[in-house]
C-alpha cells in the first residue's frame, strides 16, 4: 500500500493530530498479569516491524509494543512499501512469544487473529461495520464501495513473532494513496482519537491471543476460526488468486480452513487450499451466478 510522502511542512496542527499519550496509555495497558509488558511510542521510524524484529532476536521479552507517529521506510505484505502523514493513523507493532503453548504450525493465525481482534475494537469503539480481506486487510465502506482501511503484516524473528498493524485514521480524501483506500474519518467514525483506539484494539488482540494461546493455538476451540469466517468478505465471492510466475487461479472462495488457508472452488468442483505465502493478490472477479 502506497501513501502520502509527507514532504514538506505538515497542513495539519498538533490540536487536529495530537500526539499520542505514551505515559496514559503504558498506565491503563502495562499492568501486572497482562500481556503487554512495555509501551512505546517514538516520534518517527523506518518501521515498527524491522525495529521491533532486531529487538525479539537481542531477547526482548514478549508483549513489547512499539508505536510511531510516522514511518519512513514502512512494509506491507511482499515487501511492499508505503507511507502516511505524521500522526494521521495508527502504526503499531507487536512482539509475542507464543511457544511452548503453540505449535509452530499454528503461528500462522497470528495475523487472522490481529484481523479479527481489530475489526471487532473498531466496529464497536467507532461504530463502523470492518470487514477482512484474506489474507491481511481491514476494509471498511465508503460512498458505497468497499475499500481498504488498514493492513496487517507478520513476521518471524528466531522464537519470536512481530505483528504489526497500519491503521488510517483521519486521512482526508486528498491525501489517500489510490482511490480505494479509506480512513476512519471518511468512514463516518463516531471515534477518531488514537489513544481511545490503540487502547481498545490492544485490549481486544490481548483477549483473543490469551484464549488462542491457552487452547494451543487451536483456531476451532479459541473460536478464532468462525470469527474469521463471520468477518471475512473474501468467503462466498468468485475470485482470481494471482500465483507466482504469472500463474492464476479462478474459482469461488468457499471457505478458510484449519490451517487458515483461503479454499478456492475451481468450476471443475475442486478445491485448492492457498496459503497467505503462496499468492501475489487476491481480486475479485464478476459473479456469474
Amino acid at each position: 500500500m502506497r501513501g502520502f510522502t509527507g514532504d514538506g511542512p505538515s497542513p495539519w496542527t498538533d490540536l487536529e493530530r495530537p500526539p499520542l499519550d505514551a505515559a496514559r496509555l503504558r498506565r491503563a495497558l502495562v499492568v501486572p498479569g497482562g500481556v503487554w509488558t512495555s509501551l512505546e511510542v517514538v516520534a518517527e521510524t523506518g518501521s515498527t516491524n524491522s525495529d521491533l524484529a532486531a529487538r525479539a532476536r537481542a531477547g526482548d521479552a514478549e508483549g513489547a509494543v512499539l508505536v510511531a507517529e510516522v514511518q519512513s521506510a514502512a512494509r506491507g505484505r511482499l515487501d511492499r512499501r508505503w507511507s502516511a502523514p505524521a500522526r494521521s493513523g495508527l502504526f503499531v507493532s507487536l512482539l509475542l512469544r507464543p511457544g511452548p503453548e503453540v505449535p509452530p504450525a499454528r503461528y500462522g493465525w497470528l495475523p487472522l487473529l490481529v484481523g479479527v481482534a481489530a475489526a471487532a475494537a473498531l466496529s464497536r469503539i467507532a461504530e463502523v461495520e470492518v470487514g477482512l480481506k484474506w489474507p491481511n486487510d481491514l476494509l471498511v465502506t465508503v460512498d458505497g464501495s468497499e475499500r481498504k482501511l488498514g493492513g496487517i503484516l507478520t513476521e518471524l524473528a528466531g522464537a519470536a513473532v512481530v505483528c504489526g498493524m497500519g491503521l488510517n485514521v483521519s486521512l482526508r480524501q486528498e491525501e489517500l494513496p489510490v482511490p480505494t483506500a479509506a480512513s476512519l474519518a471518511l468512514a463516518g467514525a463516531a471515534v477518531t482519537d488514537r489513544d481511545t483506539l490503540l487502547r481498545a484494539l490492544l485490549r481486544e488482540i490481548a483477549e483473543l491471543y490469551g484464549e488462542w494461546r491457552r487452547v494451543g493455538g487451536d483456531p476451532d476451540a479459541s473460536g478464532l476460526l468462525p470469527a474469521y469466517t463471520a468477518r471475512c468478505t473474501t468467503v462466498g465471492r468468485p475470485v482470481r488468486v494471482l500465483l507466482p510466475g504469472d500463474r492464476e487461479l479462478l474459482g469461488r472462495a468457499v471457505a478458510v480452513d484449519g490451517d487458515g488457508r483461503l479454499v478456492v472452488r475451481t468450476a471443475d468442483g475442486a478445491d485448492h487450499p492457498v496459503g497467505a505465502g503462496d499468492v501475489v493478490h487476491v481480486r475479485p472477479q464478476a459473479d456469474e451466478r
